[in-house]
């Protein structure tokens, strides 16, 4: 299998979508805590920076130690070939950068629930885990010259965009020195936010939908809140109507703006994304006036669940803007 997705420019863009600036103060805030409880972690040995995380350890052996150092995410398994030559490469390359990287090893046969919040469709797969956000950086085998200039490029967004300048390595130290992170302090609208995604949990979408508004209100830039809102008012929308219906409608009525617009939620909400945004834009192409720039919208408002650095959406933008101009 030939490696996929090596180049870094993906990586700032998805740093962005992910909310790189609030990250950033998390990050700064949970070092901050580190120092005034007792000056860090302190060194580590060589052998600290490669570790086997399973879904228990996740949040405090990545997530929380990704507020200091990158985490570079192998996922690989006992039966898979091309894992066992990739592997030793990661775990050479992680000690020779002397503490600017850390490598979390999953397995995904004991492991699927974090196979499936990442999204990996094969392995070895590799991810990093920068300030909380997670970054994918390639699938597949790679050869250690690409391997080594995709992690020159993590720890310099990871400096430059976040400040974690990794972590100090003591060769005499003895191994188990890796303390556990600091936790990250809670945000002004992380209560607003947890709020949120239980109502969700609850099918309380209109609840959701308040909560998610009511953190935009006083901070209109909040991406995680966008993100939630546009993902709470889709399944607000699709969960009152009747999908045979939607269906029946769409299909007698390819020019009726109402009957495509609800279809494509329903495209969305099953995961055919595709789906979703090439009917949205064929309709764009077969309507004038309000009817198209309510197309438009609702297309927009697809792509912010999606996600802007997802590879469907560049390209249905692209495809929006052809339909347009």
């Amino acid at each position: 299998m030939q490696p996929r997705n090596m180049s870094m420019s993906g990586v700032v863009d998805l740093a962005a979508v992910k909310a790189a600036q609030e990250a950033k103060a998390k990050a700064e805030q949970a070092r901050a805590e580190a120092a005034r409880q007792g000056g860090g972690t302190g060194a580590v040995s060589p052998a600290d920076l490669v570790i086997d995380v399973d879904e228990a350890g996740f949040e405090r052996e990545v997530l929380q130690r990704s507020t200091e150092v990158p985490v570079v995410i192998d996922f690989w398994a006992e039966w898979c070939e091309p894992c066992k030559q990739l592997s030793p490469v990661l775990e050479q390359l992680v000690v020779e950068y002397n503490g600017r990287l850390l490598l979390a090893k999953i397995d995904v046969d004991a492991n699927q629930m974090l196979m499936q919040q990442f999204g990996v469709q094969g392995i070895p797969a590799v991810f990093a885990v920068v300030a909380g956000q997670a970054l994918p950086l390639f699938q597949g085998a790679a050869g250690k010259e690409q391997i080594q200039q995709t992690l020159d490029q993590l720890v310099q967004v990871a400096e430059q965009r976040f400040g974690l300048t990794g972590l100090t390595v003591d060769p005499d130290a003895a191994p188990g020195a890796v303390a556990e992170a600091a936790p990250i302090p809670a945000g002004p609208y992380d209560a607003l936010l947890e709020a949120a995604v239980h109502a969700l949990d609850a099918g309380d979408f209109g609840g959701a939908v308040q909560a998610y508004k009511n953190v935009l209100s006083e901070d209109p830039g909040n991406s995680e809140a966008k993100l939630g809102l546009a993902q709470a008012e889709l399944l607000g929308r699709v969960s009152s109507v009747d999908p045979q219906q939607v269906r029946r409608d769409a299909a007698e009525k390819p020019g009726d703006a109402r009957a495509q617009i609800a279809a494509a939620d329903l495209d969305l909400v099953g995961g055919h994304v595709e789906d979703a945004f090439g009917r949205l834009i064929d309709t764009v192409k077969r309507t004038a006036g309000d009817d198209r720039d309510a197309v438009r919208l609702r297309l927009l408002e697809l792509f912010e669940v999606v996600g802007a650095d997802d590879p469907r959406v560049a390209a249905a933008r692209r495809a929006l803007a052809r339909a347009l101009f």
